[in-house]
């Protein structure tokens, strides 16, 4: 069976990680999301994610918590299709950008077309 937990390791916390990211990244949208990934070659093959929901859009917190779990449990679920057989570290960050609540389904399917197109370029 899979490993389909999201353990703190997975998570991307570095500052510079994060700067990198943002600096030399890749980036697309699909809705409702625009995400950006970094890949560089490494002995060991890690995948770490950075979700964000941003004050601008969603002023409520409860409203921001809602839609970060639904896109952690998306990604946890589908996190699979990233385990490519060429060991690069991988970070990418998935950032909510529409002004719309939309459902789980919704975010599930943006998540897996995400993550085929990264898995695409790599």
């Amino acid at each position: 069976m899979p490993d389909r937990s999201l353990p703190r390791t997975e998570r991307l916390r570095s500052l510079g990680a994060v700067r990198r990211l943002f600096e030399s990244g890749e980036s697309g949208f699909i809705y409702p999301f625009r995400y950006v990934w970094f890949a560089e070659p490494d002995l060991v093959q890690s995948v770490e994610v950075l979700f964000s929901v941003p004050k601008k859009f969603h002023k409520r917190a409860n409203r921001r918590n809602l839609l970060r779990r639904r896109t952690k449990e998306a990604y946890r679920l589908q996190k699979n299709l990233l385990r490519a057989d060429a060991p690069v570290n991988l970070d990418l960050a998935l950032i909510y950008s529409s002004k719309e609540v939309v459902s789980y389904k919704t975010i599930a399917h943006a998540v897996r077309r995400i993550l085929e197109s990264v898995v695409e370029h790599l």
